[in-house]
């Protein structure tokens, strides 16, 4: 299958690397040059701009921070009629409204567009281990599902375009939320002299115990928030974005917009390129209690 793929950062290179080893042909676009260009060791053509990628490409695949720069590359970047008869697979973490005007705006130019987001950090794009989020039609799902398992074996059809998306930034407000509510309990058996291993234990015996409490006590602990799986600066820009598309639901927000303000905290305290689970550094202040 011909791809292109606009956005080789964290997530976007070892997918790369996933389609590329599947046995696809892969062009690659990404604003900063040289983030791509480590790619053309693994067999990938580095495009010069964004319309030089699409179209060389059956499909688009999309792994951009926010709809701000999908906008821009995308749709500002390239001619009217550069889309056509091409599919748009987006798959950053975006707004459900957000994805829904994208969609209307890729089918304007001729294209078709769906949704598939994932879940999972750099060490499951990696492995091809993501969970993958689809939101579009069973038609489409038919359509593209053997690429998607480059990414991950199962992948999902959730329902129409902006579902996907919706549970996306459901799963990643959970992971704000996770995060922050560890930390506060690993700082409370610290400063209470309770042995963090026998705290660790206990957790893992229980229904309270998440996997990803295991993936960042280490950093927690030795306070290293350096080569971020997922930066501080994008959870806060998710959280933003659930609590946008959850206000008007009646649901109550209190606990977002604590973990939100511990978040904006943190990248103020210049951690917005480290690792989000740098949020201990706020909620657990001063000098890591033995």
């Amino acid at each position: 299958m011909e791809v292109a793929f606009i956005g080789a950062g964290l997530m976007g290179r070892p997918i790369c690397e996933r389609i590329l080893h599947a046995g696809h042909n892969l062009v690659v676009f990404n604003r900063t040059r040289e983030k791509a260009e480590p790619l053309r060791s693994c067999g990938a053509e580095v495009a010069g701009s964004p319309e030089e990628a699409i179209g060389s490409g059956e499909c688009v695949i999309l792994m951009l921070t926010d709809a701000a720069a999908i906008h821009e590359v995308l749709l500002q970047r390239i001619t009217t009629g550069a889309l056509e008869r091409r599919t748009v697979i987006q798959m950053g973490t975006i707004a459900p409204a957000e994805s829904k005007r994208l969609g209307e705006e890729v089918l304007g130019r001729g294209g078709d567009y769906l949704e598939a987001p994932v879940l999972g950090s750099i060490p499951e794009a990696e492995k091809g281990n993501l969970l993958v989020m689809v939101g579009g039609s069973q038609k489409q799902f038919e359509r593209w599902v053997d690429l998607l398992r480059c990414l991950g074996p199962n992948p999902v059809l959730i329902a129409g375009v902006g579902k996907a998306a919706a549970l996306k930034l459901a799963l990643n407000q959970l992971v704000g939320a996770l995060t922050a509510s560890f930390a506060l309990s690993l700082g409370f058996v610290q400063r209470q002299g309770v042995d963090v291993d026998l705290f660790m234990k206990i957790l893992r015996q229980s229904a309270l115990y998440a996997p990803t409490f295991d993936k960042k006590i280490e950093r927690m602990l030795s306070q290293d928030y350096a080569n971020p799986n997922f930066p501080s600066k994008h959870l806060l820009k998710d959280v933003d974005l659930f609590s946008d598309e959850a206000r008007p639901l009646d649901l109550q927000l209190s606990v977002t917009e604590g973990v939100r303000q511990l978040f904006a905290r943190t990248l103020e305290q210049g951690f917005a390129e480290s690792d989000y689970s740098s949020i201990h550094e706020v909620i657990n202040p001063g000098k890591t209690l033995e």
